[in-house]
């Protein structure tokens, strides 16, 4: 064990950058939160090249780490010792646009249900690409998927953009999906307002894909019978609030217009004839501000047009030791901010309290708590980059 710390310690002076080896700096010259926003941070390497990394969820019983790669990867990673191991039996994945392999997520039943559920773009035999939803049987000691069957699949587009998708268990162990709008620039007539398809949605399922009894518009002819919400332009992070049971989207606007949301069955989220961010290139913005009607919720916290945005990523409730000050706290990954984001929750208020890894350089695509150590683990979407663990300084 001393040895493979070691080897984690001296891999994050090639991540951190200053006075150590290659020019980097030393990891006690790296740490964040020391100015009255709770514990100084230490940052270690922990894969010093994950690729091109998208989404992660830990195996409750080990605490290994399961990381999505958006070229078509599964990487089954021993948080321990650096080492990784890459699953066969995945889904074969069209990488293109933003399209790929995308999120994973560990059945609750796990290991007695041993499902590892993936989100993934793929060709539908008539030459456009849809969001899936599928499933297979891990056995972590072969570093397999067995027997992968698809659940889902969403409405075609040729579009190569905005395919969502991250994925978590609802308080009754309901799978819940979100699937981008694929891009669509007809605000006028948007697929995201039209329930007859699943684009710009969230939609919820049993975990074989069947559609629950009790889902919002079962009894709706006109309404898609999987569907939860819609009215989402492109949400890439999710997370269920301990306690509540409350279910947390983080969602990409069109110029900014970034937001972070929660959704309850039934709900139609405004995009786009409600939004508060501005058309591309202008100043001018996309639908009404959804604060001023009534027929569509609104966010909790967003980013408006003229801001410098935040186009989110994963996000992750806090519960742990090793940050006891954080408890409760929502983690966000920052894409285009390049930083992770903790914010202090209320209720359905929430603040930015600190932000963390801003001289990384490196777009934030993912974070996970450790379900052992508490610790805070992050992977970057950049090609080459790391995965890291966050754990408390002193």
């Amino acid at each position: 064990m001393a040895a493979a710390s070691a080897v984690v310690v001296a891999a994050a002076f090639f991540v951190l950058g200053g006075d150590g080896p290659d020019g980097a700096p030393d990891i006690a010259d790296n740490i964040s939160g020391t100015g009255g926003n709770g514990p100084g941070v230490r940052v270690e390497t922990v894969v010093d090249d994950l690729g091109q990394a998208w989404g992660t969820a830990f195996l409750p019983d080990s605490g290994d780490l399961l990381v999505t790669q958006v070229t078509g990867a599964l990487s089954l990673v021993d948080t321990e010792s650096g080492g990784t191991t890459q699953i066969s039996g995945t889904p074969e994945v069209t990488a293109e646009g933003q399209g790929g392999l995308l999120d994973v997520a560990v059945d609750p039943e796990y290991p007695e249900e041993p499902w590892v559920y993936l989100t993934y773009s793929a060709g539908d035999g008539e030459g456009t690409t849809s969001t899936h939803v599928g499933r297979g049987q891990l056995d972590a000691d072969e570093g397999s998927l067995r027997g992968f069957e698809v659940l889902f699949t969403g409405e075609p587009d040729t579009s190569g953009e905005h395919f969502g998708s991250v994925l978590a268990f609802d308080a009754d162990g309901k799978l819940i999906v979100t699937l981008g709008d694929r891009g669509s620039k007809e605000f006028a007539d948007h697929p995201a307002q039209d329930t007859s398809n699943t684009l710009g949605t969230t939609v919820r399922l049993e975990r074989d894909g069947s559609v629950p009894g009790d889902n919002p518009f079962v009894d709706d002819d006109e309404v898609t019978d999987e569907i939860f919400t819609y009215g989402h332009r492109n949400a890439q992070g999710i997370a269920v609030q301990p306690g509540t049971g409350r279910i947390w989207l983080s969602e990409h606007g069109e110029q900014e217009g970034d937001s972070l949301r929660t959704i309850e069955g039934g709900q139609n989220h405004g995009w786009p004839v409600a939004h508060t961010g501005c058309e591309y290139g202008t100043d001018v913005p996309v639908g009404d501000d959804p604060f001023e009607r009534e027929d569509v919720e609104a966010p909790v916290h967003h980013w408006e047009c003229g801001s410098d945005g935040f186009p989110p990523a994963g996000a992750a409730f806090y519960e742990g030791g090793e940050f006891p000050s954080w408890d409760g706290d929502l983690l966000v990954a920052g894409l285009g901010q390049q930083y992770l984001a903790r914010f202090t929750v209320d209720g359905r208020e929430v603040e930015e309290a600190e932000e963390l890894l801003v001289e990384e350089g490196l777009r934030v695509r993912d974070v996970a708590v450790g379900p052992q150590d508490g610790a805070v683990y992050v992977a970057f979407d950049d090609e080459g980059a790391p995965l890291v663990r966050l754990t408390a300084d002193g």
